[in-house]
């Protein structure tokens, strides 16, 4: 499920120049049964199946920096605090982040002895945590020094919560809509100002 993404384009690239380095870990390598369990019933009854905290404690910890780093182990749960720019900004200064990905009716709560902060990506609820890792991924990603050119990340990542202005590119012309007028003009302090005037209202519209 997790191949997919990180296998093309930017993120691949990246992973190829070393600027990255995904790994993917499967918590049922530490399960201790013949089946490879790593849930259970729920204590007190309910419905749904709960991740153990032991099989995900043992993953966890394989999964941490063997000598000294920067490191950070995030646990994507509906229930975490929302995930934003700011968020991936900060979380891209780390060399090392670990995602826990909840999976069923969720983890048992005393992982959270071990992680350092819960993430969501929205007020709506997923099937598993995966998506949200790749998302997470994604964003964080390409803030990496390297992974993008230095102006896409600049005008992209919004420093200051402004989207990012309408862009056109040929044909000028397509069912009567036209490029506007400004940025045909070659005059370039004008089309700044236009830009600037278009982020500041797709910002306060959004």
């Amino acid at each position: 499920m997790l191949n997919g993404p990180f296998s093309y384009s930017i993120l691949k690239k990246a992973q190829n120049k070393k600027y990255i380095d995904i790994r993917f870990i499967n918590i049922r390598d530490f399960s201790n049964d013949k089946y490879q369990s790593v849930d259970d019933h729920p204590y007190g009854g309910g419905p749904g199946m709960i991740i153990r905290v032991d099989i995900l404690h043992r993953a966890i910890m394989h999964a941490r920096c063997k000598k000294k780093c920067h490191e950070r182990i995030i646990l994507l749960d509906p229930k975490g605090k929302t995930f934003d720019q700011f968020t991936a900004k900060k979380m891209s200064t780390y060399d090392h982040l670990i995602l826990v990905c909840g999976h069923y009716e969720g983890v048992d709560e005393r992982i959270k002895k071990y992680i350092d902060e819960s993430i969501s990506i929205g007020n709506y609820i997923l099937t598993g945590g995966e998506i949200p890792a790749m998302v997470v991924t994604d964003a964080v990603s390409r803030l990496v020094d390297g992974v993008l050119n230095e102006e896409s990340t600049k005008i992209e990542s919004i420093p200051s919560l402004y989207y990012e202005y309408p862009q056109y590119t040929k044909p000028q012309i397509f069912k009567n809509q036209k490029v506007p007028s400004v940025l045909l003009s070659g005059n370039h302090q004008k089309i700044k100002k236009w830009r600037s005037a278009k982020s500041n209202k797709s910002t306060i519209s959004g």
